[in-house]
């Protein structure tokens, strides 16, 4: 389960999302996740599914590593449905009544309507990390956030956690992993008994997984401050960010399209 984990991982490739300016993929993304909430209608969440899964096309990522973007959060979706079909009311007779559990229409389709969301909100935002190399996203989001620095905000070392954060959580996923295998080999039943034996299995590797957290971040901190790192005055960059007309080619379809899921809401009816 835990390798299955892809959230932070990026995947060189020379399509053209691949060399799109960040900047304008950052953008993009938050659009898309406001688009989701927007189009609350069985049009615009078709043409949201197309769009995602167009450009997942587009970028050459293998339809596996869609699943495996998925597959961690199916708890969360599943508990989200749950909660959405038995506890969502109508104004029409329930389609399923069994004791006190009752299931109306309306709770269907929202019930469709959250899952279909939470899903292209993990799937749209792992698009950009896979796309997105570690170090050119914290100088988007560095450019991006530079108008907040005249109120004296560290927007670089902001942006530094950002993306360190983002890219650890590949390797703490990875060491977890390993803590997990060599507990099992010493004879732990981490997958065994019941919920409360297996949240006191968890202890013996969370203790490790600290201290291996702690060490790495200490070993970063003393390699940033061996390369004379001192935050981002004076910092100069080897890659400068330039806009394309394709970037704004892209940019303009994309930003077309989102009109197009929030005008969907004034033709066809709403879900739920």
């Amino acid at each position: 389960m835990l390798r299955d984990i892809t959230i932070g991982q990026h995947f060189p490739g020379t399509s053209i999302l691949h060399t799109m300016d960040p900047r304008v993929k950052l953008l993009l993304t938050i659009a898309y996740i406001v688009m989701l909430f927007v189009g609350s209608n069985p049009v615009g969440l078709a043409v949201s599914i197309v769009l995602i899964v167009a450009l997942y096309a587009v970028a050459k990522i293998p339809v596996k590593m869609i699943w495996k973007s998925i597959k961690p959060i199916l708890p969360i979706i599943l508990f989200t449905a749950v909660l959405n079909l038995f506890f969502m009311t109508g104004a029409s007779e329930p389609v399923f009544s069994w004791w006190i559990f009752k299931i109306y229409k309306e709770g269907v389709g929202y019930a469709i309507l959250m899952s279909v969301r939470i899903v292209c909100l993990i799937v749209g935002t792992s698009l950009l990390t896979y796309t997105t190399s570690p170090i050119v996203l914290t100088d988007a989001i560095e450019q991006l956030l530079h108008p907040l620095a005249k109120l004296h905000l560290p927007v670089h070392e902001l942006a530094m956690m950002m993306t360190i954060a983002l890219r650890f959580i590949p390797t703490l996923i990875e060491e977890t992993d390993k803590i997990m295998n060599a507990q099992k080999a010493r004879g732990a039943q981490l997958d065994s008994g019941s919920l409360k034996d297996r949240i006191k299995a968890l202890i013996p590797v969370l203790i490790p997984l600290f201290i291996s957290a702690f060490r790495r971040a200490d070993e970063l901190a003393m390699a940033m401050e061996c390369r004379c790192y001192h935050g981002g005055e004076g910092r100069t960059r080897l890659k400068q960010l330039h806009m394309h007309r394709s970037d704004l080619l892209i940019a303009a379809a994309a930003i077309l399209v989102f009109v197009a899921i929030g005008m969907s809401n004034r033709y066809f009816p709403r879900i739920g």
